[in-house]
C-alpha cells in the first residue's frame, strides 16, 4: 500500500527499475506494519478497546492482574475502580454497577444500601469481582444487599405454556428461573 505512494514521489524511469521497486517495496512493508502498530496504540487509550494495555491500566489502579479472566470483566473491574474514587455515594455505586452488569442497575439506600439488577436475570456471572470493587469503595460500617430478578409466578402464567411445553423447552433450574422470552 506504501510502496505505491512512495513511488509517485519519483519519475517512472526511476521507480519503475528493479532496485527501486524493491527498495520502496520493502519501505512500504515497513510502513504498513508502523500503520498497524500505530492503530492497535490507538486503541489502548480506550478501556473498552484495549487489550495489552489492559495490564498497564490495572496496575495504575492498584488492582491484581488476573489473565484468565476475560477481558471484558478485567475492563468492568478498570471502569468500576476508575468510576469510584471520590467521595461514596449512591451514583457513583451506581456507575460502578453498571459497569459491571452493562448498565440499568438501581440504587437505593434506606439503611441499608440496595442494589437490584434490573438488565440482568439470575446472579451476574462476574459479581465477586463486583463485589470485591464495591468493599473496596463503600465505607465499611454501610450495609449492602444484592436483590436479583427471576421469574416470577406471574410472568410463568402469562406464557400460557402447558408443562408439556414447558418439558420440551428442557431448561435446567438456573435456565427456567432466568427464562424470558
Amino acid at each position: 500500500m506504501h510502496s505505491d505512494k512512495l513511488k509517485n514521489y519519483v519519475p517512472p524511469f526511476i521507480s519503475n527499475t528493479r532496485t527501486y521497486t524493491e527498495i520502496y517495496s520493502s519501505q512500504g512493508n515497513e510502513f504498513d506494519t508502523l500503520d498497524e502498530c500505530m492503530a492497535d496504540l490507538m486503541l489502548q487509550f480506550n478501556i473498552d478497546t484495549a487489550t495489552w494495555a489492559l495490564d498497564i491500566y490495572e496496575k495504575s489502579l492498584g488492582i491484581v492482574t488476573n489473565h484468565t479472566k476475560e477481558l471484558d470483566y478485567r475492563r468492568s473491574v478498570i471502569k468500576s475502580k476508575d468510576r469510584g474514587t471520590g467521595k461514596f455515594n449512591s451514583v457513583m455505586l451506581k456507575l460502578v454497577c453498571d459497569s459491571f452488569t452493562n448498565g440499568n442497575v438501581e440504587v437505593t439506600y434506606n439503611g441499608i444500601i440496595t442494589v437490584k439488577f434490573n438488565a440482568i436475570r439470575g446472579i451476574p456471572p462476574n459479581l465477586n469481582d463486583l463485589k470485591d470493587v464495591v468493599e473496596q469503595i463503600k465505607p465499611a460500617y454501610k450495609i449492602l444487599q444484592y436483590i436479583f430478578i427471576y421469574l416470577t409466578w406471574d410472568e410463568f402464567n402469562n406464557y400460557n405454556k402447558s408443562f408439556d411445553d414447558w418439558d420440551t423447552l428442557n431448561l435446567s433450574w438456573d435456565k427456567f428461573e432466568t427464562y424470558k422470552e
